[in-house]
């Protein structure tokens, strides 16, 4: 199909079959996946535009455009994801990072700097780590911070670790087998997780993106969603210090549920909520209390 093609060409053939098939970012998709089998960036794209691809190039192409149209991620076709501005690889067994969840970074950064921290020597956990995306995002603004990623499966940990390393954040961070902080001993300063919250009944109506290609045990928050905060926010009311805040991804409309949980667990939660991109509720920040 695209053997005898140019750079130009393809990319608009690649296209013109995403946009078929609804993928949403048609033109954006398709000029990532040339990008990667030509190894150009878009400077390198526009130069080479009229450059006719050879047969290993369209063969490799057109591998890579089968399985978008199969509906897998693009990032897991490349096996790397952007977060926060940092390069990450992801596996099989780790979410891929979304923008959705740099609120959790951003509220957390927030309610530091409220508290005039940002220089202090913090200390971290990240409950069900992935990638690491959050707390090496976390890092890479917190130059005296270190941190924990925790995550019960250590096929995950090895793909975090790399990623720590690969950032140059491999001294600041550690990743342990754990079903969330149940391993951990306190205290820390801050607490932040991404935890598994989508309604086990809801899983099947995912996008396949999501449903066929992320792990289930990373999204299945139970048969209402919420099991994962049952069991992070009484371990973080133990583990963090007087004043020690705790931040976690939410679900649509998960809100006053959380809060709630929070709330019976000791930890005070002002109102205060970060939104994402598509003015979602996202982020809910809690304080545990200094007495």
């Amino acid at each position: 199909m695209l053997r005898g093609l140019t750079v130009e060409q393809a990319r608009r053939a690649v296209s013109a079959e995403f946009d078929k098939a609804a993928i949403e970012t048609p033109d954006l998709d398709a000029r990532i996946l040339v990008g990667e089998v030509l190894k150009l960036d878009l400077t390198g794209l526009i130069v080479s535009h009229d450059r006719t691809l050879d047969d290993r190039e369209a063969a490799c192409l057109e591998g890579f455009m089968r399985r978008r149209l199969s509906g897998e991620p693009v990032a897991r076709i490349l096996g790397r994801k952007e977060f926060w501005g940092l390069p990450l690889a992801v596996s099989r067994e780790t979410l891929v990072p979304r923008p959705d969840t740099e609120t959790v970074v951003e509220a957390a950064l927030e309610a530091l700097r409220h508290d005039n921290r940002i220089k202090d020597c913090l200390r971290i956990a990240d409950l069900g780590t992935g990638t690491g995306a959050i707390l090496l995002a976390l890092l890479s603004e917190l130059p005296h911070a270190e941190g924990i990623g925790t995550d019960i499966n250590p096929a995950v940990l090895i793909t975090a670790g790399l990623n720590a390393e690969s950032l140059g954040l491999g001294a600041r961070a550690v990743f342990v087998e754990s079903d969330y902080a149940a391993a951990l001993e306190g205290p820390f300063d801050l607490i932040v997780s991404n935890p598994p919250y989508i309604a086990a009944g809801d899983i099947e109506g995912l996008a396949i993106e999501v449903r066929t290609h992320d792990p289930h045990i990373a999204l299945n928050g139970g048969a209402d969603g919420l099991d994962a905060y049952r069991a992070i926010i009484p371990q973080a009311r133990r583990l963090l210090r007087g004043g020690g805040i705790l931040v976690v991804e939410i679900g649509q409309n998960q809100g006053p549920e959380v809060a709630r949980i929070m709330a019976e667990n000791g930890l005070v939660f002002d109102g205060t909520t970060k939104a994402d991109m598509n003015g979602v509720e996202r982020a809910l920040t809690a304080i545990n209390p200094l007495f």
